[in-house]
């Protein structure tokens, strides 16, 4: 019997009886020593990411009955990614988390399956990338306040010690900020907008102490269609159509002496829609 044909039937068990996927990459600082080509973009690196790990772990994973759960976990195992009690205080581990869709309990599940991957109590900072308004609508502060609530929350219970945001203006960080209990410690802002940080963005970081950082990635991350495509490669061309992309979070542990990333890698989650 081919054994594509068998990993394909095993696949087609398990997401048919699964309602979560969840997927964790590994070590891509490891991992990209050993690819050919270097992705051109977050997105790319992200949908590359899926594909490979969704590949391995079928080809490596034999289905049982035993095994069929309602979240199916499709991890890389490697041993580096966690962090041993004695380097804790060594590293900084950051983390970015990007919201599909509006769901505020996906901000604690996200951190909480981070905190367990990498074997710690307490995320240093994560910043929130939320879902984009509705179509022809700005960023408002009432977009932001619900996922920002579910942050402060998890702050108060020590799983995070510094929460940020992405790609706000002046007059929306200075709403944040006035609004919140806990105050955004940083802000990232996209350089393909702007080449120069706006200045009025600047003063009012610099007087309220927080920090303007900035990234390369596209407002949306991954595209619906995006990432079925590369759960349709992943899984051999299985019919995925009824699954859909909830969260996605990008970590990297930093030797905070050196200030080079020792471990990066992503998070993803995904749900079946209900029928």
């Amino acid at each position: 019997m081919d054994p594509q044909n068998t990993d394909s039937t095993g696949a087609k068990m398990w997401l048919n009886h699964a309602k979560t996927l969840r997927l964790h990459t590994g070590n891509l600082v490891n991992r990209s020593r050993l690819k050919k080509k270097c992705p051109g973009s977050p997105g790319e690196e992200l949908q590359d990411c899926i594909q490979a790990t969704l590949r391995d772990w079928f080809s490596t994973t034999k289905p049982s009955s035993e095994n069929f759960t309602d979240t199916l976990d499709c991890s890389i195992s490697q041993p580096t990614d966690a962090i041993t009690p004695e380097e804790r205080e060594e590293v900084k581990v950051s983390v970015k988390l990007f919201l599909c869709e509006s769901l505020q309990s996906s901000i604690t599940d996200a951190v909480e399956m981070a905190c367990q991957t990498l074997a710690v109590s307490q995320l240093d900072s994560v910043i929130i990338a939320p879902p984009g308004p509705p179509e022809g609508d700005g960023q408002t502060l009432a977009h932001l306040q619900p996922a920002w609530e579910e942050l402060e929350t998890l702050v108060t219970s020590q799983r995070i010690a510094a929460i940020g945001t992405s790609d706000l203006d002046k007059d929306l960080l200075e709403q944040l900020y006035s609004w919140s209990k806990v105050k955004p410690s940083s802000n990232q802002v996209n350089l393909a907008s702007c080449c120069v940080m706006p200045p009025d963005l600047t003063a009012f970081a610099k007087e309220f102490d927080i920090q303007l950082l900035t990234h390369s990635d596209p407002k949306e991350l991954m595209s619906a269609a995006t990432f079925k495509e590369a759960l349709k490669e992943g899984t051999q061309d299985l019919n995925i159509a009824d699954w859909r992309l909830e969260w996605v979070l990008r970590y990297s542990i930093i030797v905070k002496s050196r200030g080079i990333i020792k471990s990066k890698g992503y998070l993803v989650s995904a749900r079946k829609a209900s029928p």
